[in-house]
């Protein structure tokens, strides 16, 4: 499928995302992030694709926010879809049974943050630069900044990157546990394309498992986030690669396990 402002590569069993319209450092403008849905929608539905990764053209920018203009001369009413397609294309990425690795390779402000932090992992250059600067244009992160950023980074940090709007090293970034891991840039792609096939190589049925445990128990009170674990512990053991994974640990061997 073709896309204006995307590039999707499938190379078996990866896919890469690549926002892709490095003249405006990347920036999300409303049919782009109506192409990220439909996007990923469209790997969520490859069974040939088991991990993905999501990045920016260039060297600048992962993405460094929305398409400012875009919002001039736009009332509330009309900026409102324009936030929940935000919500709705992250709630996509979350909910899919494939892990997302994120690969900043620049600026990653604003929803260019968001949509970062709406991925499952996030790995980063050593340039690259992260913040939520809505309020200095007298706005807050409309596409989900105020409610990940905090789960991520604990909401006194949160509360100050929000406030303050000021912008982060990967570095720093990693320290607050934005991100999982820095590399030179020269290096991210590789790297992150590295573990993106290691994720690919275990259990699929697992990995969904494990996404959704983590996603949808957190929020959740300890007792029934411990009932959701539980049930995907068991549907672990209605799976035949489980038995493939016992065998395999016990003959000191690798697993041969059955993508589905």
């Amino acid at each position: 499928m073709e896309f204006n402002n995307l590039t999707v590569e499938i190379s078996q069993p990866i896919a890469t995302v690549t926002v892709n319209r490095p003249n405006v450092l990347n920036a999300l403008n409303l049919e782009t992030v109506g192409e990220l849905g439909t996007a990923f929608s469209m790997l969520e539905a490859d069974p040939n694709v088991r991990a993905i990764i999501m990045t920016g053209a260039g060297e600048k920018a992962f993405v460094a926010g929305a398409d400012i203009t875009e919002f001039r001369g736009k009332s509330a009413p009309a900026m409102i879809p324009f936030a929940k397609k935000g919500h709705d294309v992250a709630r996509i990425m979350e909910s899919m049974g494939k892990p997302i690795i994120a690969a900043v390779n620049g600026y990653a402000l604003g929803g260019g943050c968001e949509m970062a932090m709406a991925c499952d992992i996030r790995f980063a250059a050593d340039t690259a630069r992260f913040g939520q600067p809505e309020i200095l244009l007298g706005l807050i992160p409309g596409m989900g900044g105020t409610q990940r950023l905090a789960r991520l980074v604990g909401l006194g940090i949160a509360r100050e990157l929000i406030y303050g709007g000021e912008q982060i090293s990967a570095q720093r970034a990693y320290e607050i546990g934005l991100v999982n891991r820095v590399f030179p840039l020269e290096q991210l792609i590789d790297e992150t394309a590295k573990f993106a096939h290691k994720l690919a190589a275990l259990p699929s049925h697992a990995l969904k498992m494990a996404k959704l445990a983590t996603n949808y128990g957190y929020d959740q009170s300890l007792d029934n986030g411990l009932m959701l674990e539980t049930q995907c512990f068991a549907h672990c053991w209605s799976h035949p690669n489980l038995e493939e994974g016992v065998a395999a640990f016990l003959e000191k061997r690798k697993a041969n396990f059955h993508q589905d």
